[in-house]
């Protein structure tokens, strides 16, 4: 993890990335029927049947350490170093046709307490928004996730930046926003649990680069990771025996917050804590008529809770997490997604069937052939490169990523979530959404 730059490049790194969270591989870790908070008491949403069946799909935890390995504090690690023969991990190049910029911002909400330490203590979070961009030379493309985060990301997995070195991504640091396209859709997203915001980065920086403001949202205290500025490292915190249904709760809170803060954005405030800089066009591109949301697994599930919240949210897509809670039985009138793993749809998940029946706007339920659960983070390309160094053989890889390729895993969810918001927030109808297409035959539609 070589990021030897000025110590002023350093900081402004810490600033404009902030944190991504430990990548879990959950191998080695058991799966259940609920996807809970690391406890069995996590109740999954309310449904007709007397009780749901099981979902071996589902994870307790998105990111738990590989096997029995136990964390190393990150400061005894040097970050800054890296063998010659460091694994150098590589992250898919976005698909669209625009450059990618990216920033990083501190947020706090002074009207909230956090929920999951003192009381006086307001609600922080670390957000990252990426964009289409203009005149990206001399501004350098950021990490995967900045030093101390990336550091103690691979101590989790009983690696070291000498053994391994994170990858930067297409998103060049306060590049100026492209703004002859004129406001730009937003999408927010939505983590796994106990996962942070660098887990979207390969379906983010694709969406950024098709025209879309993109706001990737760390969820403080319920992240492994949220690094803020100055260094400070904010771990998970999550009470024992917290429910995922009060887990969702102040995931939506906390986007009805962001939401706020972009409204600040595209009136030509900054609502950064600091005051950082903003790249300049960002304040003029906010279309704050066209928000879109989507999460993978209990992020997923947070997208309809967001929604019952926040009337702002014009359209939703759940990458294969299991709703908890009472927010699913009630009715929504606007345009959703289902997009599942290969074994988990609503034959199987009583959530889904309940949610599905209160979809009352246009609704649309797909699954892809060969996908697991976790085949809908940046795990899904960042395990397969890093395989032979761990010793997971290809049988242990299919287990929890299933059988499809990893490249076309991608970029089956690209070309997928792009045609829904496309449609939903540009009017602009695919025929991809219309049924089965010879050109993704990996996908299905579940009737």
């Amino acid at each position: 993890m070589n990021h030897r730059r000025p110590l002023h490049r350093r900081r402004l790194i810490a600033i404009s990335v902030g944190s991504a969270a430990a990548l879990a591989v959950a191998l080695g870790v058991g799966l259940t029927s609920a996807m809970a908070t690391g406890t069995p008491s996590a109740k999954p949403a309310a449904t007709a049947s007397s009780s749901a069946p099981s979902t071996p799909w589902a994870p307790e935890n998105d990111e738990a350490p590989l096997g029995n390995q136990k964390a190393v504090h990150p400061q005894t690690l040097a970050a800054d170093r890296k063998a010659a023969s460091a694994l150098q991990l590589k992250i898919p190049a976005p698909s669209g046709k625009y450059s990618v910029g990216m920033v990083g911002l501190h947020l706090v909400d002074k009207t909230r307490t956090d929920p999951y330490v003192s009381s006086s203590t307001s609600r922080e979070l670390m957000v990252s928004l990426w964009y289409p961009a203009t005149a990206t030379s001399g501004h350098y493309q950021a990490p995967w996730m900045p030093s101390i985060s990336g550091a103690h990301f691979l101590a989790t997995r009983g690696l070291s930046p000498q053994l391994v070195t994170l990858p930067t991504t297409a998103g060049h640091v306060l590049a100026p926003v492209n703004t002859t396209l004129g406001k730009l859709p937003i999408l927010l997203y939505s983590t796994g649990l106990h996962s942070d915001r660098a887990m979207g980065t390969a379906l983010v920086q694709d969406l950024a680069s098709r025209g879309y403001l993109v706001v990737t949202v760390d969820h403080t205290h319920d992240a492994n990771e949220v690094q803020f500025p100055s260094n400070r490292l904010e771990t998970n915190k999550m009470p024992s025996g917290t429910h995922s249904s009060d887990t969702l709760k102040v995931r939506a809170a906390d986007i009805k917050f962001v939401i706020n803060q972009l409204k600040t954005l595209s009136t030509g405030g900054n609502p950064d804590a600091g005051k950082a800089t903003l790249p300049t066009g960002l304040t003029k591109s906010v279309d704050m008529t066209r928000i879109g949301m989507f999460g993978w697994s209990l992020g997923g599930a947070a997208v309809v809770n967001a929604m019952q919240l926040d009337s702002r949210i014009v359209a939703g897509a759940n990458l294969d997490g299991q709703f908890f809670g009472t927010a699913p039985s009630k009715d929504l009138k606007r345009p959703f997604m289902l997009f599942s793993s290969a074994n988990h749809n609503r034959n199987n998940d009583a959530s889904w069937r309940t949610l599905w029946s209160h979809l009352k706007g246009y609704k649309v339920d797909i699954k892809l052939k060969g996908a697991a659960h976790l085949s809908f983070s940046d795990n899904e390309w960042m395990l397969a490169q890093e395989a032979q160094l761990l010793g997971l053989s290809k049988a242990q890889l299919q287990q929890q990523y299933g059988t499809i390729d990893p490249t076309r895993a991608i970029a089956v969810q690209r070309v997928y979530l792009a045609a829904f918001f496309d449609q939903e927030l540009r009017k602009q109808h695919s025929t991809l959404l219309d049924g089965t297409s010879s050109k993704y035959p990996e996908i299905s539609f579940v009737p």
